[in-house]
């Protein structure tokens, strides 16, 4: 039995041709990267872990999808818990943005955005309860480095708060 397959048929090379303008929003991330993550409790508390987080090209380059894990697999024995996900974002010509759904097993989490760039930002956007709305943002983008931040509003978008950020670095090989 090829443990392999599903991999391989999801693997994709690289943009499917005729979409490779539209998927460079996201394809920019492609690759592997180091990320320090820090969450923020409601009282201010942060705490710190190293994670891990990889793009790569999916389902005949009409796709970009990642797995996001913290703390880093190699730190996993050391600290818990730990959380580990993967998201599935594609363009939608339709919207003229991204479709972003983010599934956190361990946790039982499902959280589907709608993505778009807002100069010089991209901004995926939530909502998952009544008056709730969440935003993750990339920002602060360049070939080796990004920044992350998530912010919910519980008065639907009046005020935010940050919950979590990350600072990303693009892994050695």
């Amino acid at each position: 039995m090829n443990t392999d397959s599903m991999i391989d048929a999801l693997r994709a090379s690289g943009p499917h041709p005729d979409l490779a303008k539209d998927l460079m929003l996201f394809g920019q991330f492609v690759g592997a990267w180091d990320v320090d993550v820090t969450n923020i409790a409601p009282d201010g508390t942060k705490t710190e872990f190293k994670g891990e987080w990889h793009f790569g090209w999916v389902l005949e380059g009409r796709a970009v999808m990642d797995v996001w894990i913290t703390p880093r697999r190699s730190l996993r024995s050391q600290i818990d818990p730990y959380e580990y996900g993967a998201t599935l974002r594609f363009f939608d010509p339709d919207l003229k943005a991204w479709r972003s759904t983010w599934i956190g097993p361990v946790r039982h989490v499902v959280r589907p955005f709608i993505a778009q760039q807002v100069e010089d930002e991209i901004i995926l956007e939530g909502s998952f309860t009544s008056d709730s709305r969440t935003r993750w943002i990339f920002s602060q983008i360049t070939d080796t480095s990004f920044r992350w931040r998530n912010l919910e509003s519980s008065d639907n978008g009046t005020t935010w708060a940050i919950v979590q950020t990350m600072a990303a670095q693009r892994a050695h090989s």
